[in-house]
């Protein structure tokens, strides 16, 4: 069974910053993707920030220049630095990883966390 578990959301001012932290635990052979996702209140989910396993990024557009996504392999951790934070980056941010769990299987299986709240207030 493989948990990913986010952690480092709160409250902060804009302007601010927050570091977000997940780490996956349980039966884990390799880790491909790893990707943080965002839902606002009313909206739908949409991707924030994804690193693949040899560390090649890409952001959403509205995010470029603000949050860095990097990982840790041996770890198994994602982060997300987030610095000069705007109300509208207010929403429970998901941590996303398609995970092998074990060699015999080739394809992975995708793995969301349960999320953490940022809350950026004006």
């Amino acid at each position: 069974q493989v948990q990913l578990v986010e952690s480092g959301g709160g409250l902060v001012q804009a302007g601010g910053s927050l570091r977000l932290s997940c780490a996956a635990s349980g039966s884990i052979f390799s880790i491909n993707s790893m990707a943080w996702y965002r839902q606002a209140p009313g909206k739908q989910r949409e991707s924030v920030a994804v690193i693949t396993h040899y560390g090649g990024t890409n952001y959403a557009d509205v995010v470029k220049g603000r949050f860095t996504i990097s990982r840790n392999n041996t770890e198994n951790t994602v982060f997300l630095q987030m610095n000069s934070l705007k109300p509208e980056d207010t929403a429970v941010y998901y941590c996303n990883a398609w995970i092998r769990e074990h060699p015999l299987k080739a394809a992975p299986g995708e793995y969301w966390g349960q999320g953490t709240q940022v809350t950026v207030s004006s």
